[in-house]
């Protein structure tokens, strides 16, 4: 009895966009609680973030129970980003000199970020096979 409305749940969670955005919003709640609980200096939104990561690394939660949830919130990103939009409009001196200094602060930052996890990657992909190899010191 439980077994099967446990599976008619995640039937209609895996077909509800909506239910799927309501578990992820879930998450970021439980990260803002976290934040606001244990004081943390990060954004709650990042600890719901890694929690997510987390239970999808283990297996606890398959990546279907909010693909389409999250593949509509990246799909509808602009919407998130109207407000910043309209603060530059509201402040006429970031479209000059200042606009353009904070647009090479972050143009330098994206490529600096870019540039580091490209190398980690590499590295990282090295090391793994360099790990995996059989070592060539044992042939007989």
């Amino acid at each position: 009895m439980l077994r099967n409305m446990l599976r008619s749940m995640g039937v209609t969670l895996h077909r509800s966009m909506i239910l799927q955005i309501a578990v992820l919003a879930g998450f970021w709640a439980v990260g803002e609680a976290t934040v606001r609980l244990t004081h943390l200096p990060l954004p709650g939104g990042i600890v719901g973030m890694v929690v997510v990561l987390t239970l999808l690394g283990t297996g606890h939660i398959r990546p279907s129970v909010v693909r389409r949830g999250a593949g509509w919130l990246l799909a509808e990103m602009l919407l998130f980003f109207v407000p910043a939009v309209m603060a530059i409009l509201d402040h006429g001196e970031l479209m000059g000199l200042v606009g353009l200094k904070i647009a090479a602060v972050i143009l330098a930052g994206t490529v600096m970020v870019m540039g580091g996890t490209a190398l980690t990657v590499d590295l990282c992909y090295r090391w793994r096979m360099r790990a995996s190899a059989p070592e060539a010191g044992h042939a007989a």
